[in-house]
């Protein structure tokens, strides 16, 4: 029976063999190494680099560097695994990269827009400006643009909260656009760390490489894709009514330039779930003036005044800080928020 081979991963047959001689030994030394791509040359094989070989063994993920110097190779389920994640991730690359190139997508979109009722038509991907009316078409045009991208996704939400049904969607997107290595920020309103459901999601995502702040102040409902390509509610009250699709480059700039003020006000997720860590992402120095015009301000009209936000948004913020707290009212909070060294 012939001997099973990792070239079907990619793996060159000189490499294989000095894995398996690293797993027979347990590893090598730098000398060691030289000494068998030296046996090697003499049987007739290729000469090799030893710290070629070196970087590649380490590279394809068969061995690794210890702190002494020597390699010692990697355990062959592990080493697998990795090989294979590589390789399915190449094979995916190039389907995407054909899918995008011969056009599918579009011709696809064209069969489905000749049964649709109503003159409702997807996204024309020519077009600069469109209309999508109704959640089924705004959803197939978040699926195209994120698709598309290629180096940037730029996300709002300005709910904060994730239902278990949207994270499930989103995570085959986001998936998608974070395994291209994408540069993917995503801005979530202040509710999201009160929820177990979508502070868990957004850990996930930061494990897979996206950045993620949270925000005090309202945002806009955003998505934007290699700044080419922007996505905004048609009516930000009832987003279930549609979005337009731009790809005005000048709209585009203004609406990432909207995102870039709002990301730079936010704050980094906590680094961890626990409750000293969202008490530290809590206590930033706005929301600090926020607990200090409890004390001076007699009227919310007067503290919103002060720091120069409306009253709405004001109410917004003491609220959600009485609720953190437990404090039945504001004179509580603020000294509740005294004595945790907030203020």
């Amino acid at each position: 029976m012939t001997e099973a081979s990792l070239q079907f991963l990619g793996v060159d047959p000189n490499d294989e063999e000095t894995y398996r001689l690293l797993l027979r030994r347990g590893r090598f030394s730098q000398a060691e190494l030289v000494h068998h791509l030296a046996g090697d040359a003499q049987d007739g094989n290729a000469s090799q680099d030893p710290q070629v070989t070196h970087r590649r063994l380490t590279k394809l993920g068969l061995a690794t560097e210890t702190p002494g110097g020597l390699l010692a190779p990697i355990s062959p389920a592990k080493a697998v695994e990795g090989l294979v994640e590589t390789k399915v991730g190449w094979l995916r690359h190039q389907l995407e990269e054909e899918a995008t190139s011969c056009g599918i997508v579009d011709s696809l979109l064209a069969e489905h827009e000749k049964s649709l009722d109503g003159g409702a038509r997807t996204p024309d991907i020519n077009g600069t400006t469109q209309h999508i009316e109704g959640m089924p078409l705004v959803r197939a045009a978040i699926d195209e643009l994120t698709f598309f991208a290629r180096t940037e996704s730029l996300t709002t939400s300005p709910t904060g909260v994730l239902s278990q049904e949207s994270i499930s969607h989103a995570r085959l997107l986001d998936s998608r656009i974070l395994r291209r290595k994408v540069h993917m920020r995503t801005l979530m309103a202040s509710p999201a760390l009160d929820d177990p459901t979508t502070i868990s999601y957004l850990r996930e995502l930061t494990a897979k490489g996206a950045h993620v702040r949270i925000s005090y102040e309202p945002l806009e409902r955003l998505i934007i894709c290699d700044r080419a390509a922007a996505l905004t509610p048609i009516d930000p009250a009832h987003t279930s009514k549609g979005a337009i699709l731009t790809r005005d480059l000048g709209l585009v700039a203004a609406l990432v330039s909207l995102f870039e003020r709002m990301w730079q006000m936010a704050h980094d997720l906590p680094p961890s779930d626990n409750a000293e860590a969202t008490e530290a992402v809590l206590a930033n120095s706005f929301q600090r003036q926020i607990l200090r015009s409890l004390y001076a301000a007699e009227k919310d009209e007067i503290g919103a005044r002060e720091l120069g936000i409306a009253v709405r948004t004001y109410r917004k913020h003491v609220a959600s800080i009485m609720q953190r707290l437990g404090a039945s009212n504001r004179f509580q909070a603020a000294l509740l928020a005294r004595e945790r060294g907030w203020i």
